[in-house]
């Protein structure tokens, strides 16, 4: 039977090219400041939710939450396989810690539920590497009261309602049964990310959110009216889907800096320096020394 898959993708910064411009004063990411990427293991997410319509048929839907520019990784999507894209974007969801993106991706996910009539699985990656919290999924899926398989690795069935996953976790395997519609949050090592398909991109290489209208117009002058080039991507289903607070019906006192309780009060940049090296007798005491040591400077 076919499944309906909706994935939620996010945007990162490259946190290998990190620089003391990264943070603002007011304790948020400075975005703009660092390189963007697809957050690794959204990818993962994204191949998992692609292998189950491969199966067994259904629609993978990708839902990403964050400024214009997101759109990029939605673009990435669609060449990799993905049937719709929706780009949640709203000034006042800006500076959501975990809570309100959650809260705000919870009624995306309702949104697209309505419109599909219903979805069977939500599939996110186990955390964005800007983070590092691990929370939006498993915040999305009490949010959205769904059961929630953690550090999915791979799907070992699925049938009559039920989804059987190994999880990866720390001291080994597990393998848990869910009933659908449930959530994932999918591990890097789940799968090797498939490459986009040249086919893909050149059938949706125009693919764009009305707010990028302005900036393809200089490229496109031919197009000369953004009315004419929403006409022409709208007749080849390039126009990418675009929702705002309201249009998902969130409650704006939950979302933005307004609905996140946690606050960044203080950054530190830390500089570890290797300069200096010290002996220690190859011996019980010389051990013990050691051990002292590490303790004591928090390494153990």
């Amino acid at each position: 039977m076919p499944y309906n898959c909706v994935v939620l993708v996010k945007q990162v910064p490259d946190t290998t090219n990190i620089t003391g411009k990264a943070m603002k004063d007011d304790g948020t990411v400075n975005r703009a400041a660092l390189p963007a990427i697809f957050n690794p293991e959204d990818l993962n997410a994204l191949e998992m939710a692609l292998q189950v319509k491969d199966r067994y048929g259904g629609h993978v839907t990708v839902v990403t939450m964050g400024p214009p520019r997101a759109a990029a990784v939605l673009r990435q999507a669609l060449y990799r396989g993905a049937d719709q894209v929706i780009l949640l974007t709203d000034r006042k969801t800006a500076g959501s810690d975990t809570l309100a993106t959650s809260y705000a991706l919870k009624c995306a996910v309702e949104r697209v539920g309505d419109r599909l009539g219903g979805y069977d699985l939500v599939f996110c990656g186990r955390q964005a590497i800007d983070g590092d919290t691990a929370q939006v999924g498993p915040q999305v899926a009490e949010k959205l009261d769904l059961p929630q398989i953690t550090y999915a690795e791979s799907i070992e069935s699925l049938q009559d309602q039920k989804i059987v996953v190994q999880r990866a976790l720390p001291l080994g395997i597990e393998v848990v049964e869910c009933n659908l519609p449930c959530l994932l949050t999918v591990v890097g090592t789940a799968n090797q990310p498939r490459p986009p398909s040249a086919r893909r991109m050149i059938t949706h290489k125009l693919a764009a959110t009305p707010l990028e209208y302005s900036a393809l117009l200089k490229r496109w002058p031919e197009f000369e009216t953004e009315e004419a080039l929403d006409q022409y991507l709208g007749e080849r289903d390039l126009r990418i889907t675009v929702w705002n607070g309201a249009d998902v019906n969130a409650d704006y006192s939950r979302v933005g800096l307004d609905g996140s309780p946690t606050k960044v009060l203080k950054i530190n940049y830390v500089v570890l320096k290797g300069d200096g090296s010290k002996e220690f007798e190859a011996s019980q005491a010389g051990l013990s020394e050691l051990i002292q040591e590490l303790v004591q400077d928090y390494i153990l």
